[in-house]
């Protein structure tokens, strides 16, 4: 693309631990949703790119999978990719539930809070290790008195890894414009990295797998475990306009089928419409979609699910 004096692009990568409401802060500052987001934890497992345009500015925001203590070869991948995203971009955003941080460092943690603050540390390691700087961004300020955020705020700004602070709330916007501002700053001088009206960077076939995911998590998360997945096995474009999307839910086990199933496949063909609902929305055009449940034990072990979604297999 032709470059103007005034124009800026460059990538900012959003780090974390898991559910500290990163894919929320993307789709919040894209203006659209780029990124899916489900009460699971560890629920974005690869990068995916939104795009945000502000003035002159081309900031592409990478969404990175959640940055915790790795026990399977998937959850292993997933966080090389996180560091993978964080170690190539020009910008680091480290974004913090600040309400469970603060309740880990109080000493009066659920488990998943201390889970949450031990996960920060790994984070503030890990830039340590990688002589990195990044920008520090206290999410879920709604929730907090203001003296206990610049408390929290000083603490981890102590610890030498952070340039700056901001306190946001990525649910209502609270303090995002400010945010998105400095990151247009502060993107190098060059040619914009995509056109100006695209948002996202997947491909089509990614995009359906991951809007229907995340409509199997919203409707049967307490039920399901973390490790089921969809593919998408055929993409057929129809004559009409229309396009036809056969796709796979991965399960591990048989007795989790009948949950997704339902009764008289109740739940899958609610999982279903909402999925092609979103789809028509997102692609702008009819879906037929069909989705079919496998139970495959040890999914996560086979190679050909990493590949595409560019996970390193042997990480």
């Amino acid at each position: 693309m032709p470059m103007n004096a005034d124009m800026r692009a460059g990538f900012a990568a959003i780090i974390g631990a898991p559910n500290a409401g990163k894919s929320t802060l993307v789709n919040r500052l894209v203006g659209r949703k780029v990124s899916i987001v489900t009460h699971k934890v560890q629920t974005t497992r690869f990068q995916v790119r939104g795009v945000a345009m502000r003035g002159r500015s081309q900031i592409v925001l990478v969404d990175t999978p959640g940055v915790f203590a790795p026990r399977r070869r998937l959850d292993r991948a997933m966080v090389a990719a996180a560091w993978a995203g964080a170690e190539d971009a020009d910008v680091i955003v480290h974004v913090v539930d600040a309400p469970a941080e603060a309740r880990g460092r109080a000493g009066r943690a659920k488990p998943q809070d201390a889970r949450a603050a031990d996960d920060v540390e790994r984070v503030v390691d890990g830039l340590r290790a990688a002589n990195r700087k990044a920008i520090l961004a206290l999410n879920k300020i709604d929730q907090m008195k203001r003296e206990d955020l610049l408390a929290l705020a000083q603490k981890l700004f102590e610890t030498g890894v952070y340039s700056e602070v901001f306190m946001i709330s990525a649910e209502t916007g609270d303090g995002t414009e400010k945010l998105a501002e400095r990151l247009a700053e502060l993107m190098p001088q060059g040619p914009f990295l995509y056109p100006e009206d695209q948002i996202a960077d997947l491909p089509e076939r990614l995009l359906a797998a991951e809007v229907t995911r995340e409509k199997l998590f919203l409707r049967v998360h307490e039920e399901l475990p973390y490790n089921a997945t969809v593919e998408t096995e055929t993409w057929q474009e129809k004559k009409d306009g229309s396009v036809r999307i056969d796709q796979v839910i991965l399960l591990e086990s048989e007795r989790h089928k009948p949950i997704v199933v339902g009764k008289a496949g109740s739940v899958i063909k609610e999982i279903g419409q909402r999925a092609r609902e979103e789809l028509e929305d997102q692609l702008g055009r009819k879906v037929h979609l069909f989705l079919r449940v496998i139970v495959r034990p040890g999914w996560q072990e086979r190679r050909g699910h990493y590949t595409p979604l560019g996970l390193d297999f042997e990480a």
